[in-house]
Parts: C-alpha cells; structure tokens; sequence
C-alpha cells in the first residue's frame, strides 16, 4: 500500500492567497470558501498531478479543519466523485478522511440520464389514436420508410408513395403525470407495433393480439417520446432514453444516438 503523503503540507503548497495557513497550531483555517466550495477554481500546476492515498496504518497524524460547507472527493482532474455535508465548526481527522473516501454509501454524483430511470416503473394508459395512414419520410435525403419481408423497415428511395410503409400513431399517458408524448406507431390496420432493440440492432415489427390499453415494465419498448422540431420529428426510445430512432441511405431502420446515423423524420399525412 502507498505511504500516506502529509496532506496538509500539500494543501499549504496549494492554497489560495485568500486562504491563511498556520502551521504552529497545525490549524488550517478556511476564510474563504475557495478551496472547499463545490465552485472552487482549477487547482494550483504543481498540484494537479498529485495522487492521493490513505493508509490507516499511518495515520499519525491529527489535525482539525474547519468546515464551511462541505467536504468534496476529488479526482486529480478535478471531477468531483463524492461529498459530504457537514456541520459548521466540525473537526475532521485523517481517520474521518479515510472513511469518508471508503465509504460505499455516500452520495455518489449520479449521470444525466440518471432521472429517467424512474420510467420503468410508470404505467402508460392508451388515450387514443392521433393519427392515421401517415408515411415516414427521411428529412435529409427524402427516403421513404417500407416494411420488408422479415418484419423489419428500412429506408430507401421511390417513385410511388404509395409503397411506402403506412403508419398510425397511438397516444398514451404516463402515470407519472408528466407532459411528455408518448406514443407507438403500428403498420396500419394491423397490430403490428415498433418495437426497440439494441443500439445498433434493427427494430422490430412486434404483433400483439390487441391495442395495449396499458404499457408497463418490458413492453416499454413499444413506446417512444415525439419529439418535434418544425417539420421535423424525432422518436426517443422509452426503454432506451439516450437512443432514437434512426437509419442511414438505403439501410434498415435502428435505434442510434446520433450521426452518423439520422434521427430526423418528416410526417407526411394522409392526403385522402
């Protein structure tokens, strides 16, 4: 195991000219927020590169830090990994930093997507049919979506549009009571719905015996998130809320993130 550094000789090297230190009482006091500030600025050069380790063996050492607001883990890029709030005046020991950076159970800084994770567990109640008989159409290079043989669509260029795949769009209301659009889009005058898959991996044309009347758990993946901007739409995979659907020229229909595939369509509706 790495031998512990001395901590508070490297916080001397590295604090601010805000920030008073005194070494005669092994006291470093805090009259700025800069250092412990979840905002505080990028760390001194000579400091950026330091690792540090703790070793519980040789923790000789007992000094006491006075907390403003809250003690932060940090790796040596600056991405904070843990935090802790702590109360005003408290004293700390290197122990007590031993347990904090060991400790399984603190707050650990949760990733962007992380609020959808709660969709899983929603119910999404069928409210009605939107729309009927609409074509897909790519908005980049103006291909049309059509069903194949194998219960896949792709895209592809034609002539007649009357051969392109027709679609009807089912509405559906969370139970979490949110504003999103939800819908499925289903071969019309079939019960064949789009189904996500994988990135990468084609959807699927899933046949269910009836219009689910309510969605919940693996079934999700018959749902998507409308999302429209001007006269272009975009369809978020419920199950999968970081891949939409997608396609490239001449290529089967999949769930993707982005470029190089395209994520934009075009709705063309039903002229009869």
């Amino acid at each position: 195991m790495a031998k512990v550094p001395d901590l508070f000789e490297d916080l001397k090297d590295c604090y601010s000219e805000n920030e008073e230190y005194s070494s005669s009482i092994d006291h470093f006091s805090l009259n700025q927020k800069s250092f412990y500030d979840v905002n505080y600025g990028s760390l001194h050069e000579e400091c950026m590169d330091q690792s540090v380790s703790l070793n519980i063996s040789e923790t000789s050492k007992t000094s006491k830090l006075i907390f403003k607001e809250t003690v932060v883990i940090v790796s040596t890029n600056g991405k904070v990994l843990k935090k802790r709030r702590l109360s005003l005046n408290q004293s700390i020991t290197d122990d007590d930093l031993e347990a904090i950076a060991n400790d399984i159970e603190e707050e650990i800084i949760k990733p962007r997507l992380a609020p959808f994770s709660f969709l899983s567990n929603a119910k999404y109640n069928f409210n009605k049919t939107r729309k009927h008989q609409f074509i897909l159409i790519v908005a980049l290079n103006h291909q049309s979506v059509i069903q194949t043989n194998d219960q896949h669509l792709m895209t592809t260029a034609l002539q007649n549009l009357d051969e392109a795949a027709k679609f009807d769009m089912d509405a559906y209301i969370s139970s979490k009571d949110d504003d999103k659009d939800y819908v499925a889009l289903r071969i019309s005058k079939t019960r064949l719905y789009v189904s996500a898959q994988d990135e990468n991996q084609p959807v699927l044309l899933k046949e269910m015996p009836e219009i689910p009347k309510t969605i919940t758990g693996s079934e999700t993946n018959l749902l998507f998130f409308w999302e429209t901007q001007g006269t272009k739409s975009y369809f978020r995979s419920v199950a999968h809320p970081d891949l939409l659907i997608a396609t490239m020229q001449d290529s089967l229909v999949c769930l993707a993130r982005g470029p190089p595939f395209i994520t934009d369509f075009q709705i063309l509706e039903n002229q009869a």
